[in-house]
């Protein structure tokens, strides 16, 4: 795709970057064999996995997790009113949507103890060996700390577009919004009213400013990390885009990420008739 040739030019040292759809990659950029830290892209892999857990059994959407009220769907959604950082509540279950890091870690200490294995190796058995991510794992946190590849992370989205790992339907509703009408802050974009998001997978929905593109069908789903890392599915051209770098998130991103997603869509959509 002549769209990634634009990625030379970006202010990183090292970037990585496939675009793929269900027919198959379409274009790649970069090493996309070497390991980047994934930041909060790692929610992605994290929820796919809790999604494994509800499938095999092991935990239900509505188990209790996270303060009074709350369930693993709350959490999935960032709707159990935690802090980002921490297990104190700052809101009511469902009153707002609170991007919380903290979440994840709740989430992963109850599939665990659920499943009687560490959270880790839970990931890798569920999500990274069925799909075949050999380069990737999870190195602390569950909310901020695996590390991949772009090789492995168009496997993962390969699933998205195509599931496997969950039931249709069970991904038809974590990639349709949770608790709608719930308003609430994208990291470095600013406070959005509502502010959708899915189960685990923030939904793009009519989002200004944002790091998906203006073109981007509403029902975009998908993640970015502060590591400079972001991963988005459009169901609606059955299309997705792994880019990893190594330079933090920051003003160098924006509007830089939004512009080069519009132009990948844009030739895709000339490539599509």
């Amino acid at each position: 795709m002549r769209s990634l040739s634009a990625l030379s030019e970006w202010p990183v040292d090292n970037v990585a970057a496939v675009v793929l759809t269900v027919d198959g990659i379409r274009g790649s950029h970069g090493d996309t064999w070497r390991v980047y830290e994934l930041a909060s892209v790692t929610k992605l892999l994290v929820a796919q996995a809790v999604l494994v857990a509800v499938e095999e059994g092991a935990v239900e959407l509505d188990t209790p997790a996270g303060p009074p009220g709350a369930t693993v769907a709350h959490l999935l959604a960032h709707a159990s009113g935690l802090a980002f950082d921490s297990s104190e509540a700052v809101a009511g279950v469902a009153e707002q949507r609170i991007y919380s890091s903290a979440g994840f870690e709740v989430l992963a200490q109850t599939v665990e103890e659920a499943a009687g294995i560490a959270f880790a190796d839970y990931l890798d058995e569920a999500v990274c060996a069925p799909l075949g991510m050999s380069a990737t794992g999870l190195f602390g946190p569950a909310g901020h700390a695996a590390r991949s590849t772009a090789a492995d992370l168009t496997r993962f989205a390969a699933d998205l577009l195509a599931p496997r790992l969950v039931s249709p339907d069970l991904a038809a509703a974590a990639t349709t919004v949770q608790f709608p009408g719930l308003d609430g802050f994208v990291p470095g974009y600013g406070k959005h009213r509502p502010n959708d998001w899915g189960l685990g997978f923030e939904i793009r929905s009519r989002k200004s400013p944002h790091w998906t593109a203006p073109g981007h069908s509403p029902r975009t789903f998908g993640h970015f990390g502060q590591a400079g890392t972001y991963l988005w599915v459009d169901p609606d051209r059955a299309a997705a885009a792994v880019v990893l770098t190594d330079r933090p998130f920051g003003a160098w991103a924006k509007p830089l990420w939004s512009e080069f997603n519009q132009t990948i869509i844009e030739e895709l959509d000339a490539s599509a008739g």
